[in-house]
């Protein structure tokens, strides 16, 4: 018997994600849950505001690191 990976709702697809803060970085992680390709475009230079809220370890914040994978 063999397993299989199961099939995930969205894959073969292919997301541009221009959000930032918490909704945009969430967003953009709950589809590629659910198997999207998510392209994260952010501000030339500085990023996404996300990533140095409230930073903390090795100059990322925990709100990035979960949200904005």
């Amino acid at each position: 018997m063999t397993k299989t990976t199961p099939h995930r709702p969205l894959e073969g697809i292919r997301v541009i994600e221009l959000g930032q803060l918490i909704a945009g970085p969430f967003a953009g992680c709950m589809l590629a849950y659910f198997g999207a390709e998510v392209i994260k475009i952010e501000p030339p230079g500085k990023g996404d505001a996300l990533r140095g809220w409230r930073v903390v370890e090795d100059g990322t914040s925990l709100w990035w690191r979960s949200l904005g994978r």
